[in-house]
């Protein structure tokens, strides 16, 4: 597929033009469950946009998700800002508080919570 995605304030978030189209497996859990569910039963050549609901794609933002860490845990000379991007785990997380001896990290996915619209086009079926 080739496909555009956007926020409803029209921002595009991601887009495979001008790449080679995504190749993936329907049901594998390769996609989000609705991006999954809107390719299905699509033909070759076919093109549509769908909107597919926060639950469908990275959930809804969760308060749970924002977790306060010792500045112990990060490695010698890294120093925790306000929107640095870290890796925990296999996760991306986002810095969004500091204090002299904490800082405060944000686990949601970065499109948690947003209906995420997407002009898809099959372009073929292998």
């Amino acid at each position: 597929v080739h496909y555009t995605g956007t926020l409803e304030d029209g921002s595009q978030f991601d887009s495979s033009v001008g790449r080679d189209p995504l190749e993936f497996t329907i049901g594998a859990g390769q996609m989000i469950a609705g991006f999954d569910r809107a390719v299905l039963g699509m033909t070759g050549g076919e093109k549509k946009t769908v909107i597919i609901p926060a639950a469908e794609a990275y959930g809804e933002r969760s308060d749970d998700l924002v977790v306060e860490v010792s500045r112990d845990e990060l490695p010698e000379g890294i120093t925790p800002e306000v929107g640095m991007i870290l890796m925990r785990g296999n996760n991306v997380v986002t810095v969004i508080a500091v204090s002299e001896t904490t800082f405060t990290i944000d686990t949601n996915h970065e499109l948690a919570g947003e209906d995420l619209i997407f002009e898809i086009e099959l372009v073929s079926i292998k």
